[in-house]
């Protein structure tokens, strides 16, 4: 027996329960990149690390900045109650996703998390926009 079949696989109840739960509570790089390609983009993507000088020069096309520690009930005010969000920072590394996507179920927003950030963006291949993307470009 190995180290993977020591301890049995859960249930298939158990395991839907699980990885559905996973899935309402973050979702990728690559689902977020698909959205923008489609025009299918039915939720908020915040960048939500860094200062403004930092995302001007380098972030997800499309991304609005707005830091989690900037995220207020004032300001979340600019958007309808049910409007979902979707929190993303510089990668596995960093926590400011966590950190905003906390700031905003206490406010009662959906909210969900970018997993791997500009690392994991970068990593899939996307582009990025910005004056460091435009600068390397020329």
């Amino acid at each position: 027996m190995s180290f993977v079949t020591d301890i049995p696989p859960a249930s298939s109840e158990d395991t839907f329960r699980h990885f559905s739960a996973r899935l309402s509570l973050e979702t990728d790089c690559a689902d977020v990149a698909d959205a923008f390609a489609t025009g299918c983009v039915d939720f908020v993507l915040l960048h939500v690390v860094g200062s403004s000088e930092t995302f001007a020069k380098k972030h997800i096309p499309g991304a609005l900045h707005l830091p989690h520690r900037d995220i207020t009930e004032e300001r979340m005010a600019d958007w309808p109650e049910d409007t979902v969000f979707v929190t993303y920072c510089a990668g596995p590394h960093c926590n400011g996703a966590d950190r905003a996507a906390v700031k905003l179920a206490e406010l009662g927003r959906p909210v969900k998390i970018m997993i791997g950030g500009l690392t994991g963006w970068e990593d899939e291949g996307f582009a990025f926009t910005g004056s460091e993307v435009t600068a390397a470009a020329e």
